[in-house]
């Protein structure tokens, strides 16, 4: 059974158990700590993104062989990365906005950290649904090395499922343009 909240007067905090939750004000955010390898925050999300169930050494593994294909392929694996990013990275999108018993979906400009969280979010997905038949099989190595291979090589060059769902975001918003004055 969980312990009743607790407050303290003089720093305005809540004690759950032993985490300390504030009441009110902003909570800065983490700054993630860049790769090992790459020393990039960029390759750190993309881990953390691909992470499933805490196993982060499979991501890191999966990650760095992916990037060893890109490699061999006489392409700077880092600079493709980053292109395929650049390639993904959502400009606008729309939101729902209530006015008047009626929803309107608004065209907005994205944040920059949501710009990011969003690119890589797609990167990973559109690898993860990619068919076996659509990637190369490697021996005795995880499928999703060669899915996400193929996935930062395509958005890199401007095509790929990723890439699609930013034109099609893109695609939504400029449909939508009638409603911007509706922006808060």
């Amino acid at each position: 059974m969980p312990k009743a909240t607790q407050s303290f007067s003089i720093f305005n905090f809540a004690t759950e158990g032993s985490i300390i939750v504030p009441r009110t004000g902003k909570v800065e955010k983490r700054q993630i700590a860049p790769d090992p390898i790459y020393q990039s925050p960029q390759v750190a999300k993309l881990v953390n993104k691909l992470m499933i169930s805490g196993k982060k050494a499979l991501a890191q593994r999966i990650i760095y062989e992916a990037f060893k294909l890109i490699a061999k392929k006489d392409k700077d694996p880092l600079a493709t990365f980053e292109k395929a990013l650049e390639n993904v990275t959502p400009k606008m999108e729309v939101r729902p906005r209530r006015v008047g018993g009626a929803s309107y979906m608004v065209p907005m400009e994205v944040r920059g950290v949501r710009r990011m969280s969003l690119a890589i979010s797609w990167l990973v997905v559109a690898a993860r649904s990619r068919t076996p038949s659509e990637v190369e099989k490697l021996k005795n190595k995880p499928l999703m090395i060669s899915k996400l291979t193929a996935e930062i090589l395509d958005a890199a060059e401007g095509t790929g499922k990723a890439v699609a769902k930013r034109e099609e975001m893109h695609r939504m918003a400029e449909a939508n343009k009638a409603f911007a004055h509706f922006r808060w």
